[in-house]
């Protein structure tokens, strides 16, 4: 895991990212408690209401309202005033009973090479997300190896090795069309020989056949077996947060497909959508590992969700 020290630039980067979507839902909760300084049912309506037009999900929401039902029932004067601390207190529960139940088996700590396959459709940022873990990685001194097996796109190829270069490290590749299970062993035999500690994996992005999708998937993870035995030790799936319920799709998708085990949510900096990262993390039991809040290559953080929640809830 990367040394959890949240920078005072860091959480800087975090507040402006999350600054459109805490502006809409403080708008949206203003006005559903307007006039009201009780917690009744029609501020618990609207409150629903607010929270699934922030794309937190239904399923999630419900929850939320439920827990926050109890506790009004417990107190029958709970004012709405307290409803922010309420809120704020639900939402870092929930994120952190998905935490704990589903911490990853391994870590780049303590495998090596520890092997990250990065899969999602086309368009959510997922090579750009891989050059910047590269760069993260190589900043704490790890030696990356970068994997292009999205052989469907030359695009994809292409961009890769932008990255590598940009941030100074090997890349394995073929031409576009290439086996992408032929491109991962070649990877993976090169990291093994090279001694490296990471490997990140490009793979296609293409949902428009899941079942093509699943043994594209399942052959390379075979392939991978044949070299690093427990390998991938982390799929990591990244979804766009600007496209709200889509991701919750997308993520319905994928986990069907493969065993993913860490997402990664990016683009929130540009969107009213953050919601969806609480919704997503409650809804699949699956950890949020990073979230992008802006352009910089620093500005793909490791989700910390206490920093996430007092930043969506700060005033």
């Amino acid at each position: 895991m990367f040394k959890k020290i949240f920078t005072k630039q860091k959480k800087e980067s975090l507040d402006k990212g999350l600054e459109k979507t805490k502006t809409s839902f403080f708008s949206k909760l203003s006005k559903a408690v307007a006039g009201k300084s009780k917690v009744d049912d029609e501020v618990l309506d609207n409150l629903e209401e607010v929270l699934i037009t922030s794309d937190v999900g239904v399923d999630t929401t419900l929850k939320i309202i439920d827990r926050i039902e109890k506790r009004v029932a417990k107190d029958k004067y709970l004012g709405t005033a307290e409803l922010n601390k309420i809120l704020r207190e639900e939402i870092a529960g929930l994120l952190a009973e998905n935490e704990s139940s589903n911490a990853l088996k391994y870590s780049p700590e303590t495998t090596k090479p520890y092997v990250v396959m990065v899969v999602g459709v086309n368009g959510v940022g997922k090579t750009t997300t891989i050059g910047k873990l590269a760069h993260k990685y190589k900043n704490e001194g790890k030696k990356v190896v970068l994997g292009a097996a999205d052989t469907f796109r030359a695009a994809a190829i292409d961009q890769l090795q932008i990255w590598a270069d940009r941030v100074g490290i090997p890349i394995v590749k073929q031409k576009m069309g290439s086996d992408p299970a032929s491109v991962v062993f070649d990877t993976l035999q090169s990291a093994v020989a090279n001694n490296a500690d990471i490997v990140l994996i490009d793979t296609a992005g293409r949902l428009h056949n899941k079942i093509n999708l699943m043994n594209e998937l399942s052959k390379i993870k075979k392939v991978m077996q044949k070299i690093v035995p427990e390998a991938p030790h982390e799929i990591l799936l990244v979804l766009d947060g600007s496209t709200g319920q889509n991701a919750f799709e997308q993520a319905k998708q994928f986990t069907k497909a493969t065993e993913v085990n860490a997402l990664a949510v990016t683009k929130l900096d540009g969107t009213a959508k953050g919601g969806v990262v609480i919704g997503i993390s409650d809804q699949f039991q699956i950890p949020v590992k990073y979230i992008g809040v802006g352009e910089k290559i620093e500005d793909l953080q490791e989700f910390d969700k206490n920093e996430f929640v007092d930043s969506f809830f700060k005033q």
